[in-house]
């Protein structure tokens, strides 16, 4: 698959970079793509949520009521859960939400979610620049050229650029990360990717394994 090359201006370098179909045109598996998502979400789940059960409260043990003769049902603690300020029942506790996916089925998702993009016609593919000093102006320029100020983009960059990644930290609707750092939910989670040059090798040889 041929994509035309661009400058930071939006302007076509005459280039055309060569993306590889077994990772940018293959038939996607929806389901690797859902079960990859919803470990990247379930990861984001902090689990400290708690709540007070019967034999956490604090208050009497005496039984309250006689048990027989009262025409309602027995009751042996004011801690129980049916009382107000009782304990919970079967309340939330601390969990880990995290579960295992293997290697091969999160790079089949992340080559699917990149497959997706690319017949959307979401990818552009962008040559490497940087800036003398970390200024938010001048990646807001780049946005403005790509006509992507007003969308969610996903910068994916050949290797660490402390002032690109500085310039972009500000923008609530523009990341940018490595190319090691790809996943499938950041894929799916952006309007545009936009690819610079140097990323396209390392995204290939970690997908085509």
């Amino acid at each position: 698959m041929k994509v035309a090359v661009l400058d930071i201006n939006g302007k076509e370098t005459g280039r055309k970079a060569d993306l590889s179909d077994a990772v940018f045109a293959i038939e996607p598996n929806n389901h690797a793509v859902y079960l990859d998502v919803k470990q990247y979400l379930a990861n984001q789940r902090q689990g400290t949520h708690k709540s007070k059960e019967r034999a956490e409260i604090s208050g009497s043990t005496r039984k309250i009521k006689k048990q027989k003769g009262t025409g309602t049902a027995r009751a042996g603690s004011i801690k129980s859960g049916v009382f107000k300020g009782g304990g919970r029942i079967f309340g939330p506790r601390p969990r880990n939400y995290s579960f295992k996916l293997n290697k091969n089925l999160k790079r089949l998702a992340r080559k699917s979610a990149l497959s997706i993009k690319a017949n959307e016609k979401s990818i552009v593919v962008l040559e490497d620049f940087n800036f003398e000093s970390p200024k938010t102006k001048n990646f807001m320029a780049v946005l403005t050229a790509l006509k992507l100020d007003n969308k969610k983009s996903l910068f994916v960059l050949g290797g660490s650029n402390n002032n690109v990644y500085l310039s972009s930290r500000n923008l609530k609707g523009s990341e940018v990360i490595n190319s090691s750092e790809l996943s499938t939910y950041k894929i799916l989670n952006a309007n545009q990717i936009v690819l610079l040059e140097s990323s396209l090798e390392g995204i290939e040889s970690n997908l085509s394994k």
